[in-house]
């Protein structure tokens, strides 16, 4: 197995967002190898504390151990960002200064072929974020109606040949039983989609794949929750630093940020509000940030990251 690393994205862009100069209590959401919480750490004055949620055992492990050097300054906590009040609850924290949220899939786990996220690699089908939940993406390829395939691969890779692929999955494993491999699963979908449309762009496996780790792990239903759930705990001008990788997670984010921002229900040719609802908080950032050239020359996994930040009022 390969040493687990993460290459953190934006870092310069979070910390810009975060300010963790301002001190207190942080929380990296998605601790992964630990890049961010490190550089977040490093800032973070005397009598501060960062807590680093995941739930992929290996990354707790290895980021506990990089982070070791801040002693009590940093705890690990196994489990999903999504329980984030309850995980915190649980240490006796209620309030929080800065959030961050960094919604891709780690390089660890890309990099490693037994994980199966990697449509490049032969592993077995699986793409859990955490090894120990019982639905992989062995279940969803082999155990889904072409229906429902389609479903996932369209609204989740925004794939236009969703039914093609979808249909060429169902009738390999009827005529040759279950699909069990990550090169064979990409070799079924690159043959469903028109030539064609595979000569130029990414690998014709990429949305598709996406969509399954979507599916496997969850991602995306709840997500409009959970943002609302670490908005509540954030206490005034607490900060929250999100990064996404599809357009999806990205509209789910925008969306979240401009309800928190602007939450008034009235008709907008009414003379005045009269729902009283009261902004709790402000857009830092007006559009997306991006990596820069720089960055994406260093790791060309940044190339669809985006960055968005709200301060709670």
């Amino acid at each position: 197995m390969t040493a687990f690393h993460h290459i953190p994205i934006m870092v310069e862009g979070v910390l810009e967002l975060l300010a963790p100069e301002r001190g207190g209590i942080f929380v990296d959401g998605t601790l992964g190898g630990g890049g961010h919480s490190e550089a977040i750490l490093r800032r973070l004055p005397e009598g501060s504390r960062l807590y680093g949620i995941d739930r992929d055992p290996a990354a707790i492990s290895a980021a506990s151990e990089r982070l070791a050097s801040f002693g009590d300054k940093f705890l690990a906590l196994r489990g999903n960002f999504f329980q984030m009040p309850s995980l915190l609850q649980a240490q006796g924290v209620t309030g929080v200064d800065g959030i961050l949220l960094d919604l891709g899939v780690s390089s660890h786990q890309l990099d490693t072929p037994e994980r199966g996220f990697s449509y490049h690699e032969s592993a077995p089908l699986d793409m859990r974020m955490d090894p120990t939940a019982g639905f992989s993406a062995y279940d969803v390829v082999n155990g889904y109606a072409a229906a429902a395939l389609c479903r996932v691969i369209r609204d989740y890779g925004e794939e236009r040949f969703a039914g093609r692929i979808a249909r060429a999955i169902v009738q390999t494993r009827e005529a040759h039983g279950p699909i069990t491999n990550t090169l064979e699963l990409a070799e079924i979908i690159k043959a469903a989609i028109p030539a064609a449309n595979r000569r130029e762009g990414p690998h014709p496996a990429r949305r598709t794949f996406q969509a399954l780790r979507i599916e496997v792990n969850g991602e995306l239903e709840g997500l409009d929750q959970a943002l609302e759930q670490a908005h509540n705990l954030l206490r005034p001008q607490g900060r929250m630093a999100v990064i996404t990788f599809h357009s999806l997670e990205d509209r789910i984010v925008k969306n979240a940020f401009r309800r928190f921002e602007n939450p008034c229900i009235c008709d907008p040719r009414a003379p005045v509000c009269t729902c009283g609802r009261k902004p709790t908080a402000r857009i830092l950032t007006k559009k997306p940030r991006v990596a820069s050239p720089q960055e994406l020359e260093m790791n060309p996994r940044a190339r669809s990251a985006k960055l968005r930040g709200m301060e709670k009022l």
